[in-house]
């Protein structure tokens, strides 16, 4: 499968996803990546999102305030608008966009071209 998308041309959209759940493993990862115990990389990374209404109990990563994006992953280099944890990413942003495409990716470059801006963000 060919890939048709850049992710060091995006500002971070997948990264800005309010819920970015991890699992245990992923927190090995983390833990491993930092030299922490899990329980510590659990407390320090992750929090539970909870909403009995749908029956959802996740953990997640935590988040920062953006100035791209209301809030973004804690592991997210503002300045350089990349990954500081790549290496160590979890399991479902490896596997993003699951395809050979990113939607938003193919939307950006759409605009960008229609701007003519080539770092161009659309606002919500």
């Amino acid at each position: 499968m060919k890939i048709r998308y850049d992710c060091s041309k995006c500002p971070g959209y997948c990264c800005s996803y309010d819920r970015i759940e991890i699992t245990d493993f992923d927190v090995r990862r983390l833990a491993k990546h930092f030299d922490l115990d899990f329980e510590t990389a659990k407390r320090r990374f992750t929090r539970q999102y909870v909403k009995k209404s749908e029956k959802i109990d996740e953990m997640i990563l935590r988040h920062r305030k953006d100035s791209v994006y209301k809030s973004i992953c804690m592991f997210f280099d503002q300045d350089e608008r990349r990954c500081t944890i790549y290496a160590a990413r979890p399991g479902v942003c490896r596997k993003y966009p699951e395809e050979g495409r990113c939607g938003y990716y193919d939307f950006l470059k759409f605009e960008r071209e229609q701007q003519g801006d080539d770092e161009f963000i659309p606002s919500a």
